[in-house]
């Protein structure tokens, strides 16, 4: 692996790949960390010091971001909008007949969709920074404990200062400032997609769980001052990322023949080949909207937090949905993944268009007819690899609150950094990064990381 690791270096536009990869991942990191205008530094890191920033409703929004969110930074809005206009185009795609059409076009029509996605993006980056500017300011967002008025706020007011701004010109350029940082974010994006290594959006989020790991880590040590729980937690996490490899790589692979076919005087046809059906079909999407749909009404109940008679279901949910360490939380969640997981599947892979493109191109499985047989043979398999798919999804997505019930309840398991979307997306992109280079290497005869 050493030897292909300096190989890749050797290469001349292979090295310029990796560094200019390396160079927007620091730009990305710096972003993260730069304070945006308005927003008082010294005042966030106290309310951080002071540990009032544990609430497990933003621990996801804040884990894309890099720890960007709980410091309002330039890019605290991280990648989040951008996967969000994702999901929403690739689920409008299946309702609106014209979408779905500009998806069968090809190249051009895919431009005009992440066109979309763009400005899908850009709004969906608005509404957030202005609602994340809100939370600040009413101490939701850090924890009752910091103050929300006065010098020691979050966002001071300086209107009542010498050439101090409004207030209302403070917000307006503070969700400004955000909004761009996440047109930054996707450019970046699009430049290591296109000039560097891997996809460049989840290039991005794996570089913000990585800066996150460390501080993950080190935090559970300092929690339970066990060096041998915590050596043992290591081993565990080692096992955990080996085994989502295996699951990650493995695959059910439909033989697939083509017939024969003259066209002029050559022929045509007569290849094998097989069409690849992952155990984990749906990659990380279900463990997204399960969490995403769990945030809302704990985000909701949050406008009740100052109300001394909240209503009856908002105590509910302060006391089952808001503490990731509840069973009831759990159990709900890993039922959300696995219901997600078949919905994601059923509208991302249709057999029947499957079964139909392989009939006009003339290929068939061998043993089953074309047509209809071909698209409930596809379903049949398609059922048996979602559910063990799904179970291992929702498993590995719930370590963190299994983590937090077995060792009474702590919050820095939360985030515990062997389990949930982390491990997931990190593992993911990892594989699919080395791959990359690793079909670069053998294109020049180089050995490749994977023997």
């Amino acid at each position: 692996m050493l030897t292909a690791f300096f190989s890749a270096f050797r290469t001349p536009d292979l090295r310029k790949k990796i560094l200019f990869t390396l160079f927007i991942l620091g730009l990305y990191r710096l972003g993260a960390q730069l304070p945006s205008p308005g927003v008082s530094y010294s005042n966030v890191q106290a309310c951080l010091d002071a540990n009032t920033a544990d609430s497990g409703v933003f621990n996801l929004l804040n884990l894309f971001s890099g720890g960007a969110l709980l410091q309002l930074s330039v890019f605290a809005l991280g990648i989040m909008p951008y996967i969000t206009a994702s999901i929403i185009l690739q689920l409008l795609t299946v309702v609106i007949p014209r979408l779905e059409q500009l998806k069968k076009q090809g190249p051009p029509g895919q431009a005009k969709i992440t066109q979309y996605t763009r400005y899908l993006t850009l709004l969906l980056a608005v509404l957030q920074a202005s609602g994340y500017i809100a939370l600040a300011r009413s101490g939701t967002l850090f924890g009752a404990a910091c103050p929300t008025t006065g010098p020691q706020a979050i966002i001071p007011d300086t209107s009542t200062l010498e050439n101090g701004l409004p207030m209302w010109v403070t917000l307006t350029v503070l969700v400004g400032v955000m909004t761009a940082g996440t047109a930054m974010i996707m450019w970046f994006g699009e430049l290591v997609t296109d000039r560097g290594v891997g996809n460049g959006m989840s290039v991005l989020i794996f570089a913000s769980i990585a800066a996150q790991l460390p501080g993950q880590i080190w935090g559970i040590h300092q929690d339970q001052n066990n060096w041998l729980l915590f050596g043992a937690i290591i081993a565990v996490g080692i096992a955990i990322m080996a085994l989502v490899v295996f699951i990650e790589q493995s695959q059910r692979r439909i033989p697939v023949q083509y017939a024969k076919r003259m066209v002029g005087r050559r022929m045509y046809g007569g290849t094998s080949t097989y069409i690849p059906l992952k155990v984990n079909q749906a990659g990380v999407i279900p463990v997204i909207f399960g969490s995403s749909l769990l945030y809302i009404p704990s985000l909701v109940g949050q406008f009740y937090q100052n109300d001394p008679n909240p209503p009856g279901w908002v105590i509910w949910v302060n006391t089952y949905l808001v503490d990731p360490g509840s069973w009831v939380y759990t159990v709900l969640y890993f039922f959300l993944i696995i219901g997600f997981t078949y919905f994601y599947i059923s509208i991302n892979f249709n057999p029947t268009d499957v079964s139909e493109n392989m009939k006009k191109a003339g290929g068939f499985i061998p043993g089953v007819r074309p047509g209809k047989p071909t698209a409930q043979y596809l379903s049949w398999i398609l059922e048996r690899l979602t559910l063990p798919g799904a179970i291992y999804l929702g498993l590995v997505a719930i370590l963190p609150n299994l983590a937090i019930l077995a060792f009474g309840g702590s919050q820095v398991f939360a985030q515990f950094p062997f389990g949930g979307t982390a491990v997931l997306i990190m593992v993911g992109v990892g594989l699919e990064s080395v791959k990359q280079i690793e079909s670069q290497l053998m294109q020049r005869n180089y050995e490749g990381f994977l023997r």
